[in-house]
């Protein structure tokens, strides 16, 4: 059975998105015509049923009160399963059918199901021959009631068919998202390997040459830094191994690179060196990937001039590291959509960097990123928080 649900499931998985539209709008048109169906079917039975009764009433008023005991009248209510009390003109149980003894009996409980009974259908007052008054109160058959909530039944199912084939879609659609921007990162780091290869040949051609020890000392944290974003780019979509890593460490990494090449006009404030160590379980390559992406939207709102304070602080489950810039913010409508795939407020750019963030820091890491303060022209302050290590 098992087995079963997921060849299911990877079928529908696979079925092309317009067949899957069709096939869902079919099964909520049958799901409907059933539905129209049973209730058509419950309103003839209610109103065979009422003919029924109506019958043994008139029989009652025709041929006197001796009809109720009639075997070849009596017997079309008995084999209909109507449940009903015949009272006489002074209250009296006359007779009754399917009706318990203990409510027939009790006053009370007799009343409130009276009252249950009429709402169901009119009683029906008889007057026989002999000047004899009666009201006979009766109910649905047992078949009638299953088939008047039935159709709820089928309502239900059809409104849960409707949500899991919504989430499959929904599901389905992400899943190819995700394909697509994995495949996307996995050919964009065999695309850098080339350049990257040549760029090391090039590095080891100039330190032969009169080239300044420092420029080339430059271009070499340069280039290892493009070898890390190919490597970055290769673990998307791929088991990540987490290690205890000092996340201080991690984020200063990422800030001393960034000092050396943000413009004069800004500056870096970075605490993670003053405080005591703080163990996270990460993929450096991974999790320094999200810092620098936050360090470098912060510098594209600066527009060249203002600040950015990176602040590490903990509490007793998680670490934080917030980035705060004060450049133009965010509208408080976007703070979500800025880490949906393709969004993006900028001129340039496939709005990928935030949506990469947030997987690698939820999926891979188990931790949270969204923006916790902005205002349109007041800055931005976007936390990471991960748990903290027990290692």
């Amino acid at each position: 059975m098992k087995d079963f649900g997921e060849k299911l499931w990877q079928r529908i998985k696979n079925t092309p998105y317009r067949k899957r539209v069709l096939v869902t709008l079919v099964a909520v048109i049958i799901g409907t015509m059933s539905i129209l169906f049973s209730t058509r079917l419950s309103r003839m039975l209610q109103h065979k049923e009422m003919n029924e009764m109506a019958l043994w009433s008139y029989a009652m008023e025709r041929m006197g009160e001796s009809t109720h005991n009639d075997p070849l009248i009596f017997q079309v209510v008995h084999n209909q399963n109507i449940p009903y009390i015949l009272l006489d003109e002074g209250g009296r149980v006359e007779k009754s059918h399917l009706i318990p003894e203990a409510i027939v009996n009790h006053p009370d409980r007799r009343m409130k199901l009276l009252l249950k009974l009429s709402k169901q259908n009119t009683p029906i007052e008889i007057t026989t021959p002999r000047g004899y008054h009666y009201i006979l109160f009766y109910g649905n058959s047992a078949l009638l009631d299953w088939l008047i909530f039935f159709p709820y039944v089928q309502l239900a199912v059809v409104a849960i068919f409707a949500f899991f084939a919504f989430m499959t879609f929904r599901t389905s659609k992400q899943d190819e998202q995700n394909r697509v921007w994995i495949g996307l990162a996995k050919e964009t780091a065999h695309q850098l390997g080339t350049p990257i290869s040549s760029l090391m040949g090039w590095l080891e051609y100039l330190r032969s040459q009169s080239v300044p020890e420092e420029a080339i000392e430059e271009m070499s944290k340069d280039l290892k830094r493009l070898i890390k974003v190919a490597d970055r780019f290769g673990k998307i979509g791929s088991e990540t191994a987490l290690s205890a890593t000092n996340l201080g460490e991690v984020v200063g990494d990422c800030v001393i690179y960034f000092r050396t090449r943000i413009p004069r006009r800004v500056t870096l404030d970075y605490n993670g060196l003053a405080i005591a160590p703080v163990r996270v379980m990460m993929n450096a390559a991974l999790f320094e990937w999200v810092v620098e992406n936050l360090l470098k939207n912060a510098l594209d709102a600066l527009q060249g001039v203002g600040a950015i304070s990176v602040i590490i602080s903990t509490d007793d489950e998680w670490a934080h590291i917030d980035v705060k810039d004060s450049g133009k913010g965010i509208a408080k409508a976007n703070w979500k959509k800025i880490f949906e795939p393709g969004f993006t407020t900028k001129t340039r750019g496939w709005g990928l960097g935030l949506s990469l963030s947030k997987r690698i820091i939820e999926e891979y890491h188990g931790g949270h990123i969204a923006v916790v303060d902005s205002e349109i022209g007041g800055g931005t302050t976007i936390r990471i928080s991960v748990r903290k290590s027990d290692d």
